[in-house]
């Protein structure tokens, strides 16, 4: 653990999942902090990740996941002949823009998850060879496996990140901080 997830209100188990999908949002967003659209964009290990790709990926996962739960189709369709396009940024894509999307994209799960009646509401998994057939599964399960999927993919930036400047998780979060303090600083001055 990097940063701090903040206790929830006692028995919110809304706000434990989504403060813990924030952390894991929170260590992909730092690995991209103070980079070029170049060194975003570069692959440093055998790996075809990069960290411009992964902020992409993890944002269209989390939108489609929300759309799905929705009974909506999510805003970009992915079959096997353009999966490979979700972890990469294409013409006029930028890391900037991936984050400012996901931004809106973490407000909207944010939003739903908060007004759902209930976290025990089910809807239907997609059909894919790798789901069971015909199974529906929970708004908690929902938001157990975008903790997860944003952990697995946190994990990856991590090392990129490293690869690319030698800069770990701990630095990033101090970086962060600085960043933050100038910008509260700057505001105070106008």
């Amino acid at each position: 653990m990097v940063t701090h997830v903040r206790a929830e209100e006692r028995g919110d188990e809304r706000a434990a999942l989504l403060n813990f999908l924030a952390e894991q949002r929170g260590g992909i967003r730092r690995a991209v902090l103070g980079l070029t659209d170049e060194q975003a964009n570069s692959r440093p290990s055998a790996s075809e990740l990069s960290l411009g790709g992964l902020v992409k990926h993890v944002s269209e996962v989390e939108q489609g996941w929300i759309a799905r739960a929705k009974g909506e189709p999510p805003a970009v369709k992915r079959d096997e002949s353009n999966w490979h396009e979700s972890f990469q940024l294409l013409d006029g894509e930028t890391p900037a823009r991936q984050l400012a999307l996901w931004e809106q994209v973490a407000a909207e799960t944010e939003r739903y998850i908060r007004s759902a009646p209930s976290l025990d509401a089910t809807f239907p998994l997609p059909n894919a060879p790798w789901f069971p057939p015909d199974e529906q599964v929970s708004l908690r399960w929902l938001c157990l496996h975008l903790i997860r999927e944003t952990a697995r993919h946190c994990g990856h930036a991590d090392i990129i990140r490293e690869s690319l400047d030698g800069r770990t998780a701990f630095e990033l979060v101090a970086l962060e901080q600085e960043q933050e303090q100038e910008q509260e600083q700057e505001q105070e001055q106008e």
